[in-house]
């Protein structure tokens, strides 16, 4: 009985022996898995691409003022089939064409008034064109000189920006982009790597950044919106272990 409480003791010491060993063979391996996920290093990747404008946006307001209303909703009318026959005359469609924002002020009316006025009735109307012939729009818009020669009093209470040019692709650059941009990170991630002596393990995390659309020339102040060359640009953030 003796010799076999002895051994019951000594076949317990083995177990827990045993199992110690084995805890502390897995802290170990955790505590080496916890360093080398905490030796890693974080790059950003720049892609940029230069594309064209594919769509444009052109408000155009005009305004005619007189006495009698009527008298000046007749030149509203006239200036009206001028403008459309002058854009049609570069390409532009009355299908590309909407009439929008009628607006008539009676001045006598108008409780903040303060001196004489010139005309009672001041009619404001905009025609917008919305197309993907972009090269139409810029031709047109470089000629609208052609208007103003015709008595067309282009402005008025409104505001005449020019035209938009908006790029609609997006989604048809984005693969390449980013493909370009995780490229460019993981090369400043293995020169990184080597500069430290180590080298470049798998990816720990990956953050895409925001597409920006702006202007190709990028002077200061520029509105992008008003250029037809544009760059799309892409920045990626991304963190990558380092192995010894």
């Amino acid at each position: 009985m003796v010799q076999s409480s002895g051994l019951v003791k000594v076949v317990a010491a083995v177990i827990v022996g045993v199992a110690i060993a084995g805890a502390g063979w897995f802290v170990g391996n955790g505590i080496a898995n916890m360093r080398s996920l905490d030796r890693y290093v974080t790059v950003k990747g720049l892609a940029e691409q230069n594309v064209q404008a594919d769509r444009a946006v052109w408000p155009i307001t005009f305004v005619a003022t007189d006495d009698v209303l009527q008298t000046a909703q007749a030149k509203i009318e006239a200036d009206t089939k001028t403008l459309i026959d002058f854009l049609a005359s570069h390409g532009l469609s009355k299908e590309m064409t909407e009439l929008q924002n009628l607006q008539v002020t009676d001045q006598l009316a108008q409780s903040y008034r303060s001196g004489p006025i010139e005309s009672r009735y001041i009619v404001n109307q905009t025609i917008q064109v919305r197309t993907d012939d972009v090269k139409a729009v810029v031709a047109a818009s470089q000629d609208i000189g052609k208007l103003l020669q015709g008595g067309i009093v282009l402005g008025g209470q409104g505001y005449n920006p020019g035209p938009s040019y908006m790029f609609t692709g997006l989604n048809g650059v984005k693969p390449e982009m980013i493909a370009a941009a995780t490229a460019n990170a993981r090369e400043a991630a293995l020169q990184f790597a080597a500069d430290s002596g180590g080298q470049l393990g798998g990816i720990r995390r990956a953050t895409q950044g925001l597409f920006q659309i702006l202007a190709a020339d990028g002077a200061p102040n520029m509105n992008e919106a008003s250029q037809i060359n544009k760059t799309v640009r892409v920045v990626t953030t991304m963190e990558y272990l380092i192995r010894d």
